[in-house]
């Protein structure tokens, strides 16, 4: 299965802002943003940056979002066909409300398994909670969920197993008692999707109007 591996902290100053993919270092002074700035990573990263094109914009804002939610081009392109099909039909269709394009290519993103995990404030990144959904330590309806990018429906349950409790990570975001977003219930180590996020709901910094038209050149 293809991964990606490039560090986290130079996919943040490639885009030239914080992408959280890091968790609690990325709101501390750690931070290579904090203390250094938004300077690209190379060699060439002090030289002074030419002014985009309007698709080195779009560019930008399509492989921000791969990066903030950790998929490959391939998924990205299956995410934007897939949002295309239910903006184009006149009714609701598997759980999610009739919306724009860029709207539902969101909620598609927002009800992968792993950001649902990381969205309740079970885990502190997306990166450890794709780990332990792909270890095998998250269940959906009882029934144990081994892919990252499982879409999870409407009042789907969502609960870490045993040993996923033990992870030294999980049991302090657990101990912070993060609040989650209103679209999800949570109680204790257990998740309920309640419904789809609204656009106003997911505080991501992404334009989608930038990336539908990247994919619709």
């Amino acid at each position: 299965m293809a991964r990606i591996q490039n560090v986290k902290c130079k996919q943040c100053r490639r885009e030239g802002r914080k992408l959280f993919l890091k968790g609690e270092r990325c709101y501390g002074p750690k931070c290579p943003i904090e203390k250094k700035g938004a300077v690209p990573p190379g060699v060439h990263g002090q030289k002074r940056r030419s002014k985009l094109s309007d698709y080195g914009v779009q560019l930008r804002e399509k492989q921000k979002i791969k990066r903030m939610y950790g998929i490959l081009e391939r998924q990205m392109r299956n995410y934007f066909s897939s949002a295309k099909k239910l903006s184009f039909r006149g009714k609701a269709r598997d759980n999610f409300a009739r919306a724009g394009t860029g709207e539902s290519l969101l909620q598609l993103l927002e009800s992968r398994l792993d950001n649902v995990v990381f969205r309740s404030g079970l885990t502190p990144s997306r990166s450890v909670a794709r780990q332990v959904v792909s270890h095998g330590q998250v269940f959906v309806n009882g029934k144990k969920v081994n892919i990252p990018s499982y879409q999870v429906k409407t009042n789907d349950v969502v609960s870490l197993g045993g040993k996923a409790l033990e992870i030294p990570v999980v049991k302090v975001n657990l101990e912070k008692k993060v609040v989650p977003p209103s679209w999800l219930d949570k109680k204790a180590a257990v998740v309920k999707m309640l419904r789809q996020a609204q656009r106003k709901e997911i505080d991501a910094d992404i334009d989608e109007q930038l990336i539908i038209e990247f994919y619709s050149r």
